[in-house]
């Protein structure tokens, strides 16, 4: 808790001290749900990432002051049970709606990029995402949960999470560019998990942007865009998370994690003179230990120039 507070000061401090220079740079937005990628409605269903950067200027290259550029982060994610009506004890998980409201700073570090931060995660009834859910089944027909009532509760988690990653060309200059990102990341709060991990680029996509990754999938997604050319891009990419608890599936339910959990995506990415489309697919491994399957899911961001 201490070092959550320290991080905390820190951004603020440097807010404040940047006050009169510091603008709205740009912006990235991703939706998941799952009837994007394999249709099934559970487990990780839906999710809604927004991040809004802010700082002085952006040239291409982070900054080498903490707190110089900021990433604010707003997250929705609806986690539920296979079966809405009647879930399986013992092979099905608990309903979670969760919101996160988080900073983070984004800075240069050893040869390579860091992504130093905090969210305050909202879960249970008071989050409303169990009433939209509902509404926004009823509203296409589709069966309301009811599950709500045995739901994740009301509470708030303090959570301190970093990422480092660097990029490599792999490609000579006079060939389509491949680009290669491996990073490492951990969290601390919500879940407690160490992940290490790489992404593949194949197009521009990338090339002076800065660049944002979504919690959910793994997929990155592009916030502020520099001066290259347009086109298509291909990205591959994937994970593994070595966890320690979750708050989404208590030990005190029963839940025991799957240690390793494995994510793989991959996705392409278009842009043209009046915006951009990127749509992706990302398969999640097994959370915890009786889960029965994976899943897939969809993740979809547009943006349009006007």
């Amino acid at each position: 808790m201490r070092s959550l507070h320290i991080l905390a000061v820190l951004l603020l401090t440097a807010t404040v001290g940047h006050a009169q220079e510091r603008v709205w740079l740009g912006s990235a937005r991703v939706l998941n749900n799952d009837q994007m990628g394999d249709g099934k409605d559970r487990w990780r269903t839906g999710s809604y990432s927004a991040s809004f950067i802010r700082g002085t200027v952006w040239n291409g290259a982070l900054p080498e002051r903490l707190g110089e550029l900021v990433e604010y982060r707003f997250r929705s994610e609806i986690i539920a049970p296979a079966n809405l009506q009647n879930p399986v004890i013992g092979t099905d998980r608990r309903y979670v709606g969760a919101l996160h409201f988080g900073a983070f700073t984004h800075v240069k570090a050893a040869g390579g990029e860091l992504a130093l931060g905090f969210d305050l995660v909202a879960t249970g009834p008071q989050t409303g995402l169990g009433q939209f859910q509902s509404w926004a089944h009823n509203a296409v027909g589709m069966a309301t949960p009811a599950v709500l009532g045995t739901q994740i509760g009301d509470a708030f988690y303090p959570t301190i999470s970093a990422e480092f990653g660097r990029d490599f060309t792999l490609s000579s200059a006079n060939e389509r560019r491949i680009s290669f990102r491996p990073f490492v990341a951990a969290q601390a709060g919500i879940e407690n998990f160490l992940r290490i991990g790489g992404d593949f680029t194949f197009g521009n996509m990338g090339l002076g942007d800065f660049q944002v990754r979504d919690q959910t999938t793994g997929q990155r997604g592009i916030a502020i865009k520099s001066t290259r050319a347009r086109g298509l891009s291909f990205l591959a990419g994937g994970d593994v998370a070595f966890v320690q608890s979750s708050q989404y599936l208590p030990a005190s339910s029963g839940y025991r994690v799957q240690t390793a959990r494995v994510r793989l995506r991959a996705g392409l990415y278009h842009e043209g003179r009046k915006g951009s489309i990127f749509y992706g697919l990302t398969w999640l491994g097994k959370e915890f230990v009786n889960q029965p399957t994976t899943q897939v899911l969809g993740s979809l961001s547009i943006r349009m120039t006007f």
